[in-house]
C-alpha cells in the first residue's frame, strides 16, 4: 500500500472512529432494522377471524369446525346467515364457512360433502391462503379421493415467512448502509471546504477512491456480520451451506454498494442530494424489482430487464441459495461474476467522473 493511499485511508479511518456517535448509528441501525422488517415483513397468517354458520349441527360438523380450531391458523366465532354482511362490512371476520343441512347425510352415504366458504378477498394473498388452507381440511374430512397427493416440500420443510425474508432483508440492509457510508464521502469534502486541498495535492483519482472506500468496506462488512448472526440466532433462520462462502460474497456485494455510494458521492454537491439519491438508488430498486417480495418472472417484461442492473437481484439469489439450499460456488459464479463486474465498473465510473473534477 502506497503512503498516498495509506495516509487517505489513516485519515479516513480517524474521522470514523472520531465520530463515536455516528459509528454507533452505523453498527447498531443495521441490527434495528433487522428486528423491524424482520418482524414487519411476513407471510405467516395466524389468528384469521373466521365466523361458522352450522346449520347440520352435528357430530360430523362439530368434528369439522374442531379440525379447523385445532390450529392457530383460525380464530372461530359462530354465527347465522343474516350476520354475514354485517361481518364483513364490520371487519369482523375474514371468511364465512357455511356448513349445510345435508352435510353429515352425505357424508353417510359416501357422496362428497359440500360447504360453503366466503372469503374477503380485499386482500388476494391472504384469500388464496384460506382458500388453500379450509379445502385442504375440508378434503381430509370427506375421505381418500380416486387419487392423493403425498407432497415433500423442500429447503424450508416448515414454510418460515423468516426463512425466505430474513436473506432478502440482508440484501437490503447491506446494499442501504454501505452505499449511505459512502454517499456522503466525497460530498462532505465539498461542503467542508477541504476539496481544494486536495485539488492541489499529488493525489490521484485511484488513490483518493480506493484510501476512502477501504474502512467503508471494513465496517460495511462487520454489519453483514452482526445482521447475519442475529438473523440466524434470533430468527432462527439455518446457514445450509458454507459460512465462509457466504462471508465472501457478502464481501463483494458490500463492495458493490460502496462503489455505487462513492460513485454518487462524486457527482452530487451536498450531503443532503447524496443521501437522497442514495435512498433512492437503492431501496426502492431493491425491494420492488430484485425478488425481495414479488417474483422477477411475474414482473412485466420492463421491469424484468431492470431487474438485471440492480445489485440485488444477484445477492438475494446468492444468499438465498447459501443459506436454504447449501448452493456451492458452482452453483452461484454466474451471480457472483455479475458483482464483481458491477463493483469493476462503478470503480472506473467514480475514478472516470472524479478526474473530471479535478481537471
Amino acid at each position: 500500500m502506497s503512503r498516498v493511499l495509506l495516509s487517505i485511508f489513516r485519515k479516513e479511518m480517524t474521522h470514523i472512529l472520531r465520530d463515536l456517535q455516528s459509528l454507533f448509528m452505523v453498527l447498531t441501525m443495521p441490527l434495528l432494522m433487522l428486528f423491524l422488517y424482520g418482524y414487519a415483513i411476513t407471510l405467516d397468517m395466524r389468528r384469521i377471524d373466521m365466523a361458522v354458520v352450522d346449520q347440520s349441527r352435528t357430530l360430523e360438523s362439530r368434528e369439522l369446525i374442531e379440525r379447523l380450531s385445532s390450529t392457530s391458523f383460525f380464530r372461530l366465532a359462530s354465527a347465522s346467515v343474516q350476520d354475514v354482511d354485517v361481518l364483513f362490512q364490520a371487519r369482523q371476520a375474514r371468511c364465512v364457512l357455511i356448513i349445510p343441512r345435508d352435510y353429515a347425510a352425505s357424508l353417510a352415504s359416501g357422496r362428497e360433502a359440500r360447504v360453503h366458504l366466503l372469503i374477503d378477498a380485499s386482500d388476494p394473498n391472504a384469500a388464496n391462503f384460506i382458500n388453500a388452507y379450509v379445502s385442504r381440511v375440508v378434503a381430509s374430512e370427506n375421505g381418500p379421493s380416486l387419487f392423493s397427493v403425498d407432497p415433500r416440500i423442500l429447503y424450508n420443510p416448515d414454510m418460515r415467512s423468516a426463512n425466505f425474508f430474513v436473506p432478502g432483508i440482508i440484501a437490503l440492509i447491506l446494499i442501504l448502509i454501505s452505499t449511505l457510508l459512502t454517499s456522503i464521502a466525497i460530498a462532505r469534502e465539498k461542503e467542508t471546504g477541504t476539496m481544494e486541498q486536495i485539488l492541489v495535492s499529488p493525489i490521484r483519482p485511484a488513490q483518493m477512491i480506493l484510501g476512502k472506500v477501504l474502512p467503508y468496506i471494513l465496517i460495511g462488512f462487520v454489519d453483514g456480520l452482526l445482521i447475519l448472526v442475529a438473523g440466524s440466532l434470533w430468527f432462527r433462520v439455518p446457514i445450509r451451506g458454507s459460512l465462509a462462502l457466504v462471508m465472501a460474497m457478502m464481501l463483494i456485494y458490500v463492495i458493490t454498494g460502496i462503489s455505487l455510494g462513492i460513485l454518487v458521492s462524486t457527482i452530487a454537491d451536498t450531503q443532503a442530494v447524496a443521501m437522497l439519491a442514495t435512498v433512492t438508488l437503492t431501496v426502492l430498486p431493491s425491494m420492488l424489482m430484485s425478488g425481495f417480495i414479488f417474483p422477477v418472472a411475474s414482473m412485466p417484461r420492463l421491469f424484468q430487464w431492470l431487474s438485471a442492473v440492480v445489485p440485488a437481484t444477484y445477492f438475494l439469489q446468492i444468499i438465498r441459495g447459501i443459506i436454504l439450499k447449501g448452493n456451492t460456488l458452482a452453483n452461484l459464479y454466474p451471480q457472483a461474476a455479475v458483482l464483481l463486474g458491477m463493483d469493476l465498473l462503478l470503480i472506473l465510473a467514480s475514478m472516470r467522473s472524479f478526474r473530471r473534477r479535478l481537471e
